[in-house]
């Protein structure tokens, strides 16, 4: 369990997440790479500074590249910059198939990530509050 602000967050593992072991490379090369947004939002989530909760960056699930997951919790953080405008239905494709796992989805943008930092940080404690809360 973890607390933010008062609230008691109940862990929610979904088990057995599929993964293309054929992404593997792929996904080490994009964690050493990393557009800035990504690295700026990492320095806040890495080592469980994010209220104690362990993110991985890069990571596989299914024939997708998740750019941030918490186990913990099933959550998948998407940074979206300026080409996601056009893949549109690529997205839609991947969030369908990800929350058909009963991963929960939180997306930001790479322009609120370099401009408003505190903001997108508050934002995703008030979706992980609303989706996980303990009752």
């Amino acid at each position: 369990m973890y607390n933010i602000d008062n609230y008691i967050i109940k862990e929610f593992k979904v088990k057995n997440i599929p993964q293309n072991r054929y992404l593997c490379e792929y996904a080490r090369r994009n964690r050493h790479k990393g557009c800035i947004s990504e690295v700026v939002f990492w320095t806040q989530v890495h080592k469980k500074k994010f209220h104690g909760i362990d993110f991985n960056r890069q990571y596989i699930i299914g024939n997708y590249i998740a750019d941030f997951f918490a186990r913990s919790i099933s959550l998948v953080v998407e940074i979206d910059g300026g080409s996601h405008n056009e893949r549109l239905d690529y997205d839609k494709q991947r969030d369908i198939y990800m929350q058909s796992l009963g991963l929960k989805i939180f997306r930001t943008t790479d322009y609120d990530v370099m401009n408003n930092l505190d903001s997108v940080m508050k934002e995703l404690e008030q979706f992980i509050i609303n989706n996980y809360e303990h009752e």
